[in-house]
């Protein structure tokens, strides 16, 4: 299952625009910013389908019998650029723990890449929803590589992805490895480059956040 914010959060558009927008994007703080809404928006919507227990809790005056998230989820993300978009996720989702996975786009002389990745550190997920927030979902190829890495941890009770920007190419390649991923992207682009790169998309979503890298 996708899902596109956009075509339902009017604002998601407007802040997707932010995003790409080479005028703007020298704000990071707005950058980051605009990154952790549209996880809120997919955090808010994943909390709909969260399975709910029944508790009791005292209020000043009186008992009452209420209902709230029955097994916190696990918010993952593929660091650096990951970081805002699974910020959002947490501010709303705040109870949480937390994996994180470190990999890179690797290329060569003829700047054609695969992927490495350098670290995982995860709690077990095994009868948990998991969640994995990759900003841009271009390929698919990290992802790919991440989510395996993170089944060893356990086996979820649900799979949510969330995304601003995937490609379509990247969105279809994800639904065939893990058809039972609910997929929640902000705005899906047509195309690839012949790199990988999505376009028009926005650019490298780890350096407009946090300043250019030396390459590796």
């Amino acid at each position: 299952m996708i899902t596109v914010l956009s075509d339902q959060f009017s604002l998601v558009n407007t802040w997707i625009n932010e995003l790409r927008n080479v005028e703007l994007q020298n704000d990071r703080m707005k950058f980051r910013r605009n990154m952790e809404r549209i996880g809120e928006i997919a955090a808010f919507e994943i909390s709909k389908g969260l399975e709910q227990k029944e508790i009791e809790i005292t209020t000043p005056l009186d008992q009452l019998k209420v209902k709230e998230v029955a097994v916190q989820p696990v918010i993952t993300t593929i660091l650096r650029a990951g970081v805002p978009l699974f910020q959002g996720i947490l501010n709303y989702l705040d109870k949480a723990d937390c994996g994180f996975v470190a990999a890179y786009r690797k290329h060569d002389a003829n700047d054609y890449f695969s992927i490495k990745q350098d670290y995982l550190t995860c709690p077990n997920i095994d009868g948990r929803p998991l969640i994995v927030a990759d900003p841009m979902l271009a390929t698919g190829a990290s992802l790919i590589e991440a989510i395996k890495d993170l089944l060893n941890h356990g086996k979820p009770t649900q799979l949510h992805i969330v995304a601003a920007i995937a490609s379509k190419q990247g969105v279809e390649t994800i639904q065939k490895e893990y058809p039972e991923a609910k997929i929640w992207v902000g705005v899906i682009d047509e195309h690839l480059t012949s790199k990988g790169y999505i376009t028009p998309g926005l650019g490298d979503a780890g350096d407009l956040s946090y300043g250019e890298k030396l390459q590796r």
